[in-house]
């Protein structure tokens, strides 16, 4: 981004470990129209967190990126899959359990309200659209308001019922570098509150994943192709097991400061990757 006042980012925590490797390393905001991408080797997408504000432009930069001499992490084609969050329901009839969801389209009634609660089985719900971040046009609803009916006029979206859980236990990030299990962190929403980004007050910590856990993002991660840089896969306590809430491959934080030795795993990853890649190139 061009200014991220407001928000927690620890990517510069990558940078030392980057260059113990033999990498020098920018950080370039997106938006820079005169930046020539031919210059480097590899752009890693990091905290391009207004991406959503303007996608097609976002994407358009990197379709640029794409054409150059550069390679592009992760693969453009994993972020056009992830952009929208549909893409849940690819993994879906993969056989990945999700939040029960329903996508919609256009201003709601309230007797779709009531019809969704019915089909979800849920007093309360969460509507979102299927193209954001950070929680933004998220919102936690128990009876019609007109005026967050009007937020989604023209868009899509998607319902799902409210997860007690997040409130209750908080949601997981597991982290995976590469196809390596990295880390593990517990993000739980403040006091009054669903959302658990930092951004909103949420209370972050690194936590031990049960096995269970480890597979269920395993699972989910394995089916990635191409193999991601890195993915951040959200889980939430669900029935018995655990629902995937969010799979996160274009600018997840991936909180090195939180885990420590994460940064180094990444560095080391990245380093990993470009080597076989290059490797295959002479081939």
């Amino acid at each position: 981004m061009d200014d991220l006042t407001g928000y927690v980012a620890d990517d510069d925590l990558a940078i030392e470990p980057l260059r113990s490797l033999g990498w020098d390393v920018s950080t370039i905001s997106w938006r820079d129209q005169n930046t020539d991408w031919n210059t480097f080797d590899v752009i890693v997408i990091r905290t391009t967190w207004d991406y959503h504000y303007s996608p097609q432009e976002f994407l358009r930069v990197l379709e640029k990126i794409n054409g150059s001499s550069a390679r592009l992490e992760n693969a453009l084609s994993t972020v056009k899959w992830n952009l929208d969050k549909t893409y849940l329901r690819d993994l879906e009839e993969k056989g990945i359990c999700i939040v029960p969801t329903i996508w919609a389209d256009g201003s709601f009634s309230a007797d779709d309200l009531e019809k969704w609660k019915t089909d979800l089985n849920a007093d309360e719900l969460i509507v979102k659209p299927t193209v954001s971040a950070t929680a933004r046009d998220t919102f936690r609803i128990r009876s019609f308001d007109e005026a967050i009916s009007n937020v989604f006029s023209g868009r899509t979206y998607m319902v799902q019922p409210f997860m007690s859980s997040v409130v209750e236990e908080g949601e997981f990030s597991v982290f995976y570098f590469n196809g390596e299990y990295s880390h593990t962190i517990l993000k739980r929403p403040k006091t009054n509150d669903f959302r658990v980004q930092e951004d909103h007050g949420g209370v972050i910590s690194e936590t031990e994943p049960e096995t269970a856990m480890l597979a269920a993002a395993k699972k989910i991660n394995d089916i990635i192709d191409p193999l991601p840089l890195y993915s951040r896969i959200d889980l939430v306590r669900h029935n018995d097991g655990f629902a995937l809430m969010e799979l996160e491959l274009i600018e997840p934080a991936l909180y090195f400061r939180i885990s420590e030795g994460s940064a180094d795993r990444f560095a080391k990853a990245l380093d990993t990757r470009m080597a076989v890649s290059n490797s295959a190139k002479s081939l």
